[in-house]
């Protein structure tokens, strides 16, 4: 799909980027959180069919489909306010790329584009990036359970380029709704 393609065009805003070279919520949660302030980046520079350069999901065959991770900032501020938990770091859920007025969940299965102004990457959603039991320790007791159905989404590279912190623009092949961005996707119940 041509970026022509694409009709659908958003303003957003990278509000993080993250590429860590190890695991950092490895093993059983706990109290103490690994240091990661040396994951934050101000860019990353993402390969066609690699992923980031540096993180250490880069060019695995096993994660060709979920090379990076996408994640809207508005989930991780709705459920602070649900779990009344006051302001969360939502670098903490360690995912790649995280959005403000994004829609993130509408791009399952869809392609989509970021510009932030150093170049556009094309990127094709793919299955959801669940949430992990850390996140209880690392946002707040109940986020594990909190961030289900809107924990971002894992994405293929389709083309290189470099995304930067600040405003973006967000092209894709389906319309996105800026106020469902830190919504839930419910899985639709199996009939009997």
């Amino acid at each position: 799909m041509a970026v022509s393609d694409l009709p659908h065009s958003s303003d957003v805003e990278i509000v993080g980027l993250v590429a860590s070279p190890g695991h950092r919520y490895d093993g059983r949660p706990g109290g103490v959180l690994p240091e990661q302030d040396g994951d934050r980046r101000a860019e990353i520079e993402v390969r066609a069919g690699y992923g980031v350069v540096g993180d250490r999901y880069a060019g695995r065959p096993a994660h060709r489909d979920a090379q990076l991770t996408v994640l809207a900032v508005e989930a991780v501020e709705a459920l602070a306010a649900e779990l009344g938990a006051g302001p969360m770091d939502p670098l903490l859920a360690r995912r790649t790329v995280v959005l403000r007025g994004a829609e993130v969940e509408a791009l399952r299965g869809a392609e989509f584009s970021l510009d932030s102004g150093a170049g556009e990457v094309r990127l094709r959603g793919g299955r959801p990036a669940n949430p992990c039991a850390w996140l209880d320790s690392a946002l707040a007791p109940g986020a594990h359970r909190g961030l289900r159905g809107r924990a971002g989404i894992r994405c293929a590279a389709l083309s290189g380029g470099v995304l930067r912190l600040g405003p973006a623009v967000l092209r894709s092949a389906v319309p996105l709704d800026p106020a469902a961005a830190g919504l839930a996707v419910r899985p639709v119940a199996r009939r009997r």
